[in-house]
């Protein structure tokens, strides 16, 4: 996968990545800068966004799958889980949502069933290569769904809910909130109070720290019990699934 360095991503050249099968990947212009942050995050918390979608079919299968939160990064499944896939992403890379679309799909059922865990790495750089809070408003939300116990649900809708062009800047804390009316559950006085005043904005940097100090270039990226995963795999369900068997997760 060849990845892209360039300070601004122009939506033109993201979808042209994606009709090549995803051979690029969103890069930060630099890996310093901890959260990308120019400012208060909330302060692009004010305008209630477009209508929110329904999360994709399906998303409740993990539903009693335990999240955990150790540093910055957030895992999804059996602690005790044999496999171990990592994945880093960035909430505003159009790339990362052609993975969620595509081969992430493959994990749901290994998931479920406790043979793989899942270990997510929320990156923030597209704010700073784009100017916004998206990135880092939807990292947040998502950590406070941690705490609500619904973050592969949440997971799911935020990234179903993507605006078209990464330079739109959608992910207010209004926006948020309507795509947390979707995940049944969620909203409470803690998730919501965790959006609207930015709670775990200091956790989003420690996960971008976790994202540098890991030596990403990109995202998404996806590491299979320590095997970088490399080309248009991870946009097939199917080719995916096999690069899952091929690694012991069947």
């Amino acid at each position: 996968m060849a990845v892209r360095k360039a300070g601004r991503i122009a939506a033109a050249v993201a979808a042209a990545a994606l009709v090549a099968g995803g051979a690029a990947a969103c890069g930060p212009e630099d890996l310093t800068g901890g959260g990308g942050d120019k400012g208060s995050a909330s302060e692009s918390t004010s305008a209630a966004g477009p209508e929110a979608k329904e999360p994709p079919a399906g998303t409740d299968a993990l539903a009693k799958a335990p999240a955990t939160v150790k540093g910055g990064v957030i895992t999804v499944g059996d602690p005790a889980a044999a496999h171990v896939v990592k994945l880093y992403e960035d909430p505003r890379c159009p790339i990362c949502k052609k993975f969620e679309e595509t081969g992430a799909r493959a994990l749901v059922k290994p998931v479920a069933e406790g043979r793989v865990k899942v270990e997510y790495t929320l990156a923030s750089f597209l704010d700073k290569n784009l100017g916004g809070h998206g990135s880092v408003n939807a990292a947040n939300a998502l950590r406070a769904s941690v705490e609500a116990g619904k973050f592969p649900q949440f997971h799911a809708a935020v990234f179903a809910n993507q605006p078209e062009s990464e330079t739109e800047d959608a992910y207010t804390a209004a926006f948020l909130l309507k795509i947390a009316d979707k995940v049944g559950g969620l909203r409470g006085a803690e998730f919501d109070k965790s959006v609207k005043n930015v709670t775990y904005k200091k956790w989003v940097g420690e996960a971008m720290q976790a994202f540098t100090d890991d030596g990403m270039q990109g995202t998404p990226t996806v590491v299979i019990d320590g095997e970088k995963v490399e080309g248009n795999v991870l946009f097939d369900e199917a080719a995916f699934s096999k690069k899952l068997k091929a690694s012991g997760i069947s």
